[in-house]
């Protein structure tokens, strides 16, 4: 079933270097993290610059996105039939030219085509890189230390989306092109880490389901493709649900496929773990709100509080103080009670600190919010690295690559629900309240109503705190109500932060589900997982030295 790398007896390999190991996967990851909210930062600049159009710039953010959701399955089941050194050498490899491609960019007709090619091919980087890491983690480290291990690399993968913003702003006062550039010495670190690591390799000696790499492909794709274009096409679009139901209906052949295959993309057996079905649905609602709060909080520090990108960024940080500390308590309370407990008090905390924070909105003061934000950080902290660690060892000896490639679907495809869904709740309310505003200041209806349309589409698509210019009674107007403006989109936001908050209940109720126990590999039955037939397969994590 395994195919191991043959070795002479002076030339067998030496055990990986464990710290050298994490360190590598970190550095490796660190790209794929930071790139998520960098790019927004220097969109302003990169429209410039290039001419792109408003929806030629939301492209070139999307179709990472795109790729990143349509891939990270592939991605999870290469690490397993090639080995994970392997493929997380060729995704940093493709990530790095794919960033230092879009960093060239020319400028003229082309320009926005190019983008959006490498940016795509940024995200099959991505794509193949994080599964492939996370299974390097889990196969260097032996069970008993594997919970904290991947705790730290959760949280500190995790806690890296908050450089973005600080290092984007720094850099784009240099240069856009920078914010891709900087890419380039961080893979450099980590491709010289994992040579010196050692890392074993270890592959099956399996074909690839090529037919349902296609399917969950274009499944995944077109659904989050409809997601992420409601805001811009309309709920109501013909285009927007056929693109949904269309990928949910390829999603579900997809399902039936897998079952006859032999050796199927992804073992959907795993599934008949009670344990992994309700870490995957935690995880779930987590995510509706942990990517969708980076944008939502940003965009509100920037519009509501006055704040500049760097300051925005700031104000991220109370998020991620909480994140990280509850992290690493989330990981210790794995490895000495296993998920459930860490997952219930997370999705518990979350829920109360996006209940909170949203009441402290209308405020509009960062000092009064912060200790919700830690709080609601540190609700999220509790859940990401305990549920996806958990799920990791229900599946141990089945495929951790495999299993990875899973939870990373489950948790981007939720992502990207969260944009969509609370993107369109915010400019509907903020629309709304614009309109009672600019009404209750004489203009018509109808006028109001093309002016708070503008005004919704640019604060929740690029913050911007510029005053009007002009000298006809819309611009007059809106000078006039600025302040009102800001708290419009500070109550618009409440709406959001509530729904978050509202998702976390839910994963709370899903918690409850759990079974309990610290999976299969902590407890004894390392290596058993049910194959595609219903028979056992049997792996060892490859010894950890």
């Amino acid at each position: 079933m395994y195919a191991e790398e043959n070795h002479t007896p002076s030339t067998a390999p030496r055990a990986p270097r464990q710290s050298l190991a994490l360190a590598a996967m970190l550095f490796a990851v660190a790209m794929t993290f930071i790139d998520q909210t960098i790019v927004s930062i220097a969109a302003p600049d990169i429209v410039r610059e290039l001419g792109l159009s408003t929806s030629g710039m939301q492209w070139v953010v999307n179709a990472y996105l795109l790729s990143l959701a349509a891939f990270f399955a592939l991605g999870g089941r290469l690490a397993d039939l090639l080995g994970p050194r392997r493929v997380v050498v060729v995704g940093t490899l493709v990530f790095v030219v794919s960033s230092v491609l879009c960093g060239c960019v020319p400028k003229g007709d082309f320009a926005q085509t190019w983008l959006i090619i490498f940016r795509a091919t940024q995200g099959l980087g991505a794509a193949l890189l994080f599964p492939a890491a996370l299974a390097v983690v889990v196969a260097v480290f032996p069970v008993e230390r594997r919970g904290r291990a991947l705790a730290l690399f959760f949280g500190l993968s995790g806690a890296l989306t908050a450089i973005g913003p600080l290092l984007g702003g720094w850099l784009t006062s240099w240069t856009w092109r920078a914010i891709f550039w900087v890419n380039v010495p961080v893979a450099v670190v980590a491709l010289v880490l994992t040579v010196l690591a050692h890392i074993p390799d270890r592959r099956r000696d399996e074909s690839l389901d090529v037919v349902g790499a296609v399917l969950i492909a274009v499944g995944m794709g077109v659904s989050v493709l409809g997601f992420q274009q409601a805001a811009y096409w309309g709920w109501g679009s013909v285009a927007t649900w056929a693109c949904i139901v269309g990928g949910l209906v390829v999603l579900v052949l997809f399902c039936r496929y897998e079952r006859d295959r032999r050796h199927p993309l992804v073992n959907l057996a795993v599934f008949r773990d009670k344990a992994f079905t309700v870490d995957s649905l935690v995880l779930f609602f987590a995510m509706l709100a942990f990517v969708p709060v980076f944008f939502f909080a940003s965009v509100y520090a920037q519009v509501s509080l006055s704040a500049s990108p760097n300051q925005a960024a700031l104000y991220l940080l109370y998020f991620f103080v909480g994140f990280a500390i509850a992290s690493q308590w989330g990981g210790r309370m794995l490895d000495r009670q296993g998920a459930r407990p860490a997952l219930k008090i997370g999705t518990i905390v979350g829920a109360v600190g996006f209940y909170l924070w949203a009441g402290k909105l209308t405020d509009l003061s960062m000092h009064d919010q912060w200790p919700y934000v830690a709080l609601a950080g540190a609700g999220i902290g509790f859940i990401l690295a305990p549920a996806s660690t958990d799920a990791v060892n229900r599946s141990i000896g089945a495929s951790y690559g495999e299993v990875t490639g899973i939870t990373q679907t489950v948790r981007n495809y939720a992502a990207s629900v969260g944009l969509a869904v609370f993107g369109t709740v915010l400019t509907h309310r903020m629309t709304d309240k614009v309109v009672s505003t600019l009404t209750s200041h004489g203009l018509s209806s109808a006028r109001a109503h093309d002016v708070a349309d503008d005004i919704a589409q640019a604060v929740t698509g690029n913050a911007d705190a510029s005053r009007p210019t002009g000298t006809g009674a819309a611009a007059s107007t809106m000078r006039e109500v600025m302040s009102d403006v800001r708290m419009d989109f500070a109550e618009a936001n409440q709406y959001v932060f509530y729904g978050m908050a509202i998702a976390l209940a839910v994963g709370f109720l899903c918690a409850l589900r759990h079974p309990g126990g610290r999976g299969g590999a902590a407890e004894g039955s390392e290596g058993k997982a049910e194959g595609p037939g219903g028979g056992t397969e049997r792996e060892k994590p490859p010894a950890a030295g």
